[in-house]
């Protein structure tokens, strides 16, 4: 029983590493030497995997499942962040200051999460600086996704947010998307409520831009009349 749940430990650790663009890049001997800092967590669905004002000291990578970081407001709304997937990571502040927790993450599903301490993954930037390269392409990209959802916030209306999300979720050469999130936390995100949400989405189906398929299942009807929105 022991030698089985050291395995599957084992398996959880390659596949967080293998998983996470800051070390899969890594040859096989270096990323062993990631995996052995690893440490392991389950977290069941509305879970926290942290507070905010907690002590932060770890990067947390999604091995499995799905996480959401969100922030509340002075008045106690909360404000959707993102959402991580397989191969996503948290914590990352925690590795060029100690601190606190300035968020919120919670287990949108039953998640596996590894964690690597701030001591051990300093050493490594040190010592693999593409890492530290790595790291710096995902802080880029997370600033512009920030100063474009602000923007939108102070200047895009409702329907004009919804349209552009949809945009963004569509794979090339597709007409088909599946909603990443609930309602509920897509309102969040584009800083409305599940209710409006829902009326602007019956909205843009009566107007032919879209079609409905489910709970989260949508088809794009008329991507450029959306996109003109």
């Amino acid at each position: 029983m022991h030698d089985y749940a050291q395995c599957h430990t084992h398996d959880n650790h390659k596949q967080c590493i293998t998983l996470v663009p800051i070390f899969n890049h890594l040859e096989n001997e270096q990323m062993n030497e990631v995996m052995t800092t690893a440490r392991s967590s389950s977290y069941k669905r509305g879970e926290m995997i942290y507070k905010a004002g907690e002590q932060s000291d770890s990067l947390y990578i999604v091995s499995k499942g799905k996480i959401k970081i969100y922030r509340l407001s002075e008045s106690g709304k909360e404000q959707l962040v993102r959402i991580l997937n397989p191969g996503d990571f948290t914590g990352e502040l925690a590795l060029f200051n100690e601190g606190v927790h300035e968020s919120y993450a919670e287990a949108i599903i039953d998640t596996q999460v590894c964690m690597i301490r701030r001591s051990d993954l300093q050493e490594f930037l040190l010592k693999y600086p593409s890492i530290s390269l790595k790291i710096l392409s995902e802080f880029s990209s997370r600033l512009e996704q920030s100063e474009k959802q602000t923007t939108r916030f102070a200047t895009e209306k409702v329907e004009t947010r919804i349209a552009l999300f949809l945009a963004e979720c569509l794979e090339r050469d597709s007409t088909e998307l599946t909603l990443p999130m609930s309602k509920k936390d897509l309102a969040s995100y584009l800083g409305t409520t599940p209710e409006t949400i829902s009326r602007k989405l019956g909205d843009l189906e009566v107007a032919g831009y879209i079609k409905q398929k489910g709970q989260r299942n949508i088809e794009i009807m008329d991507l450029d009349g959306l996109l003109l929105l």
